[in-house]
């Protein structure tokens, strides 16, 4: 399959059969979806939570069921080594992370999904919960310019707390100095534990946020100039997404699994 073509319709029906159960367990909410255009392509750019793959699956069926929405991915070039594992991404519309194809992409006017904080804000360490790692990172604004594509800033919130950090990337590179070396070794994915000493994540209800679209269409040709306060822009929507979903899940009787059975 061409991974810059939206999943068939029968490979979006088994994920909905087999994320039936997290899905179950998880019960998202989600909040700001008028937001989301559905008339027009858009850049659609949010926090990446721990491990990564707990919620982002969630979150497209979601848009699919709602919205009748799959934006593309960006997968990290890690993701692409991987024999078979690649296929099945590719299957689901997961394009490599690189600025080509995501021009290939925009150029065939298809939404894209993009975590502009990459493989770092993934494995994040003790104490960095829904922290954002942009840094300077303006990539995606760029992008965006260039083909007047609106960016949807979007918050997620709940994986985080699926898993706790036992060992992380910091401790590696302390306790093994030549680490410190290695190319992308801050990024190594941490020692976690999840349902008592397992890797099993322990259920959290999932939230998810959508903040309005921050337009680009007028910056076109300034995009040297503008990407970086475009990419602070998007920046302070998405933190101040995770705030607001953090107050809501704080307040929600709905929150906890047992809660939603008794209530059932």
């Amino acid at each position: 399959m061409d991974p810059s073509r939206s999943p068939a319709p029968a490979a979006i029906a088994l994920a909905k059969r087999a994320l039936a159960p997290w899905r179950w367990l998880t019960a998202p909410r989600l909040f700001g979806l008028e937001h989301l255009p559905t008339d027009r392509p858009f850049l659609l750019a949010g926090n990446h939570t721990l491990m990564g793959l707990l919620d982002v699956p969630i979150m497209l069926v979601e848009l699919h069921d709602r919205l009748g929405l799959w934006p593309h991915p960006l997968g990290d070039h890690v993701h692409f080594l991987l024999p078979g594992w690649h296929h099945l991404l590719e299957a689901y519309g997961t394009v490599e992370g690189t600025r080509d194809r995501c021009r290939e992409l925009m150029r065939a006017r298809e939404s894209v999904l993009v975590f502009p904080g990459g493989a770092r804000e993934v494995f994040k360490r003790r104490g960095e919960r829904y922290r954002l790692m942009w840094e300077g990172r303006t990539g995606f604004a760029r992008l965006a310019i260039e083909h007047g594509y609106p960016i949807v800033p979007f918050a997620a919130v709940g994986a985080e707390e699926c898993y706790d950090i036992l060992v992380d990337a910091g401790d590696l590179r302390r306790f093994v100095p030549p680490l410190r070396w290695i190319p992308r070794s801050d990024e190594a994915p941490p020692l976690v534990r999840g349902v008592g000493p397992t890797l099993l994540p322990r259920p959290q209800r999932f939230y998810f946020h959508f903040a309005p679209p921050v337009e680009t269409a007028h910056l076109a040709g300034l995009a040297d100039r503008a990407c970086a306060g475009v990419r602070d822009q998007v920046r302070v929507a998405v933190e101040t997404g995770i705030e607001f979903l953090l107050h809501e899940r704080e307040r929600d009787p709905g929150r906890s699994m047992v809660r939603r059975l008794l209530a059932a």
